[in-house]
């Protein structure tokens, strides 16, 4: 009885620290393999001869995994718990991201691409659903913030210093840089272990499928497809809008701002999140500036435009971790893993197939516009939804 209530009791603030950086390194492990293919994008092209359609894909198919993987996330989670899932799912990650530094042809990139983005898209519901296991209720928001921070942090890292930074130590060599990122994500793997609460698998078996009778599986999941289509799409044709408006050669500076806003955006929530999480208002407010500034960027000119794109993603980032950290406020422990994988669902299918609806438009009108235009008209049916969430927690 007394191991039992051990188990079950939040850790003293004395250990919260430790906790604290497992999360955070967790968290940087959700973006950081994806986002290291685009700056090694053109060296693996040269080397395996990929088409552009393959050298997208190389970022493209891991974020259509983030989808496909989030049910067989959420039957672990039911199964194993968070911990051995998220344990599990770095390990398929690692496989999957160290096996892209050892290929010897275009199939078999694209094959561990894809187990790496499914290892991913394990990790993201077990994250949240390992929070109420972890910490009192009073820090799960902080946590929520703590683990996005770090995904967040792994965007402009894996972004930002592969090329300047880690390829020159390693001779250039791609195959190299592919597994420096990736093998240390095993020892994180390993310290999951170290916290000595919540090792056990689930004791009764617990439903794992979406409840789509629950609303905020939808309307959470059509709002992150909101979020995640707004960050990626603008992303993705930023060149092509900025050729079109003939300023191109401002692209490496908008990306940079583009990308580091998203830093400033957890860093925000750092402080922020006891305040902003579980409020309404806050996702509104966000939503809605989003969709302002992606507004700005294609229909203002010259810096304007860089700025508005900016501001955009820095509301756009924090509202994902609005997101994100609803399931673990809203619900039971057992069903977090459930309602997050429910939205990652949602949402990870929509901020990849809005885009591309919008790419394929604007590949028949020859606009770039046209292509954020669409995420705009999607964000704009979906926001309504905002001022409906019910963030009361369910008993």
């Amino acid at each position: 009885m007394a191991e039992h209530q051990a188990a079950n009791t939040p850790p003293p603030p004395a250990r919260l620290l430790p906790v604290a950086v497992l999360l955070w390194l967790a968290g940087i492990y959700l973006r950081i393999p994806v986002l290291v293919a685009p700056p090694l994008a053109p060296f693996i092209s040269d080397e395996l001869a990929l088409t552009q359609a393959l050298t997208g894909a190389l970022t493209t198919l891991p974020i259509l995994m983030l989808a496909v993987g989030s049910m067989p996330g959420s039957l672990a989670i039911a199964r194993l718990g968070p911990r051995n899932t998220l344990a599990l799912a770095m390990v398929i990650m690692v496989i999957g991201s160290a096996g892209r530094g050892l290929v010897p042809d275009t199939f078999t990139l694209m094959l561990t691409s894809a187990v790496m983005g499914f290892g991913i898209a394990m990790m993201q519901p077990a994250l949240p659903a390992l929070l109420p296991r972890w910490l009192e209720p009073h820090h799960l928001a902080l946590g929520s913030a703590i683990y996005m921070n770090g995904m967040l942090m792994g965007e402009f890292i894996g972004a930002g210093i592969t090329l300047p930074v880690l390829m020159p130590l390693l001779d250039n060599s791609w195959r190299a840089t592919l597994l420096v990122w990736s093998l240390p994500a095993l020892l994180v793997a390993a310290a999951l272990f170290l916290p000595k609460r919540d090792r056990a698998r689930p004791v009764r078996k617990v439903a794992w499928l979406p409840d789509w009778s629950n609303p905020l599986t939808l309307k959470i999941g059509l709002l992150l497809g909101l979020s995640g289509s707004m960050f990626f799409g603008l992303n993705a044709y930023m060149g092509n809008l900025l050729e079109q408006q003939g300023q191109f050669n401002k692209l490496a500076d908008a990306l940079f701002w583009f990308n580091i806003a998203q830093v400033f955006a957890s860093l925000t929530m750092l402080k922020m999140a006891r305040v902003w999480v579980g409020r309404r208002s806050a996702i509104v407010i966000t939503a809605s500036l989003s969709i302002i500034g992606t507004l700005g960027a294609i229909s203002l000119t010259g810096w304007w435009s860089i700025a508005s794109a900016t501001v955009m993603s820095l509301s756009a980032g924090i509202l994902l971790i609005l997101l994100v950290a609803i399931p673990p406020l809203v619900t039971s422990s057992e069903e977090t893993g459930r309602l997050s994988a429910g939205t990652f669902l949602v949402g990870y299918t929509l901020a990849f197939s809005v885009p591309m609806l919008g790419g394929l438009l604007a590949d028949w009108t020859g606009d770039a516009r046209h292509a954020i235009l669409t995420i705009i008209a999607y964000s704009l049916l979906v926001l309504p939804l905002a001022f409906t969430l019910d963030l009361r927690r369910k008993t």
